[in-house]
């Protein structure tokens, strides 16, 4: 447990250093959104990119992994429509309700896996990268589409969004690059290395500018359940499926590990881009977070991580 604290310890500190900046209005106002942007952009694929294009997945078997989380995320998205009935949420608030239950903070993932378990963990790390993102984008906004407000998106205006994803774009190409040679190019792969180094400081600062802790004293029975489901509810499924699918220890501890994260600061965006309730995502994105600093070191204990 004091390792498992240890490794966690700096990715919250990093967060909070986050959000004092935010707060003191430093670099300057106008820094936060960008950089967040310049990370999901460019900063994450390049470190995705990189370590897939490296990783040697003959010795990493990560489907029974990717089965766990897939199968989890399928069955939580039953489960919150089934218990829809009792959350006292209209359409809106129902999307934002079940993002937060299924949406994973990358940025958190992949620093505690690297913490836990160096390039190797990163490796595991980028593959359930791979599983959850195209997953939950489509389940996300679907859910938009039918409760939220806007208009409702076609099937190939959903299609093109998740294809247009940088972090899918990213899998796909280190994948590629994986299988069709001894990884990337020289002058590229320097690049990439050199661009990677940047992505998870920044990610986690700019997570924690990202955080409105005001809206967390708003906290209601939502915020409660929602958490309830996503921290402990889903891991606790992920890792009845990885046994039951025979998942090595390490790649079981990174999957519980991804689908025991709070929900990315991101999702109200998204809540506010197709008619969800943003107000309340930033509630439970806040929520989430700081019961994460608890949570997490133990779920991980309990994996035996």
């Amino acid at each position: 447990m004091l390792q498992i604290i240890l490794v966690i310890l700096p990715v919250f500190l990093l967060i909070f250093i986050g959000q004092v900046c935010r707060r003191r209005s430093f670099p300057g106002d106008g820094f936060w959104a960008p950089a967040e942007k310049l990370t999901y952009y460019l900063l994450l694929p390049a470190l995705i990119v990189i370590v897939l294009a490296e990783a040697d997945f003959a010795r990493l078997a990560v489907l029974p992994m990717a089965l766990a989380m897939a199968g989890a995320i399928i069955l939580m998205t039953g489960l919150v429509v089934a218990l829809r009935p009792l959350l006292e949420v209209d359409g809106p608030g129902f999307t934002s309700v079940y993002q937060s239950v299924v949406r994973l903070n990358a940025y958190i993932g992949l620093s505690v896996a690297f913490g836990l378990y160096g390039e190797t963990g990163l490796a595991i790390a980028a593959v359930a990268v791979a599983t959850f993102v195209p997953l939950v984008n489509v389940t996300s906004t679907f859910m938009l589409a039918r409760y939220g407000t806007s208009a409702q998106p076609s099937l190939g205006g959903v299609l093109k969004r998740v294809a247009a994803n940088p972090l899918i774009l990213a899998c796909l190409l280190g994948g590629l690059l994986n299988l069709t040679g001894p990884g990337p190019p020289p002058v590229l792969g320097d690049m990439l290395k050199i661009l990677s180094r940047a992505a998870l400081p920044i990610g986690l600062l700019a997570v924690g500018a990202g955080l409105d802790l005001a809206a967390a004293r708003d906290a209601k029975s939502t915020a409660a359940i929602s958490s309830a489901l996503k921290l402990v509810a889903l891991p606790a499924m992920t890792y009845v499926l990885a046994r039951w699918f025979g998942a090595d220890p390490m790649t079981l501890s990174v999957g519980v590990l991804f689908t025991a994260l709070p929900v990315a600061t991101s999702s109200f965006i998204l809540a506010r881009q197709l008619g969800g309730d943003a107000a309340l995502m930033a509630n439970l994105c806040a929520v989430q977070t700081l019961l994460a600093m608890v949570s997490l070191p133990l779920v991980l204990a309990f994996t035996g991580s």
